[in-house]
C-alpha cells in the first residue's frame, strides 16, 4: 500500500469484522520514529491464526483466500528496520478483556519509510461506512521538543448529538473533518 492510513483502514475493517463496537487508533510521532497501533475489543484470533496471520493465504475472509493487510503492514515496518507486534484475546476466553492490537514501528528516516498519506479521510470514511462504532483517534506528534495532540473520541461526540444524529450525517462528516484538518494544520 502506498500510505498507512490505507493499511490503517485495513486493519480498522478486520477490526469491524470482528464484531468490535470500539476501534482505537494511536499514532505516536517522533521526528525519527512512527509507532502505529490499532485496538479493538472483537472477538480476537485463536492462537493457531494468530501464529499464521503473518501469511497473506492465511484469512478468515470468504470472499477471497488472500488477507494481505497485516502481512503488508508488516512488510512496511520491516522495510524502515521496524517491527509489528500482535497480541490477541478471545471472546471465548476473557470477554471482559477481549480483542486485538496490532502495534507497527517504523524507522521514519529510512529510505523505503512508507507516509503516513490521508488519515482525515481515513477516519472520516470509517465514520460513514461504520457509524456504530466508536472510534478514539489520536495522533501525538513531538518534535524539537514540542508535542502536539491531535484527536477524535467518538463517544464525547455521541453525547454531544444524542441519538438524533447519527456518526455518518453529512454535517457530522464534515466537522469532523473540518476538525481533524484544522488540528493537522495547526502544526
Amino acid at each position: 500500500m502506498k500510505e498507512l492510513s490505507l493499511n490503517i483502514l485495513d486493519i480498522a475493517q478486520n477490526s469491524i469484522t470482528a464484531e468490535a463496537d470500539l476501534v482505537e487508533i494511536s499514532l505516536n510521532e517522533t521526528d525519527t520514529t512512527l509507532t502505529l497501533t490499532v485496538k479493538d475489543n472483537g472477538y480476537g484470533m485463536s492462537p493457531e491464526f494468530l501464529a499464521s496471520v503473518h501469511d497473506p493465504f492465511s484469512t478468515t475472509r470468504t470472499t477471497r483466500k488472500v488477507g494481505l493487510g497485516i502481512p503488508l503492514l508488516k512488510l512496511a515496518a520491516e522495510q524502515t528496520d521496524g517491527y509489528i507486534d500482535l497480541r490477541s484475546t478471545q471472546r471465548s476466553a476473557d470477554p471482559e478483556n477481549c480483542g486485538t492490537v496490532i502495534t507497527a514501528f517504523f524507522n521514519k528516516d529510512h529510505l523505503d519509510f512508507t507516509p503516513i498519506g490521508d488519515i482525515v479521510s481515513t477516519i472520516t470514511t470509517l465514520l460513514q461506512g461504520f457509524p456504530d462504532i466508536d472510534y478514539v483517534f489520536s495522533h501525538r506528534i513531538e518534535t524539537g521538543g514540542a508535542e502536539k495532540l491531535i484527536a477524535i473520541d467518538t463517544r464525547d461526540m455521541r453525547v454531544i448529538l444524542g441519538d438524533e444524529v447519527p456518526l455518518s450525517d453529512p454535517m457530522v462528516l464534515v466537522w469532523v473533518k473540518e476538525t481533524l484538518e484544522e488540528q493537522y494544520s495547526a502544526l
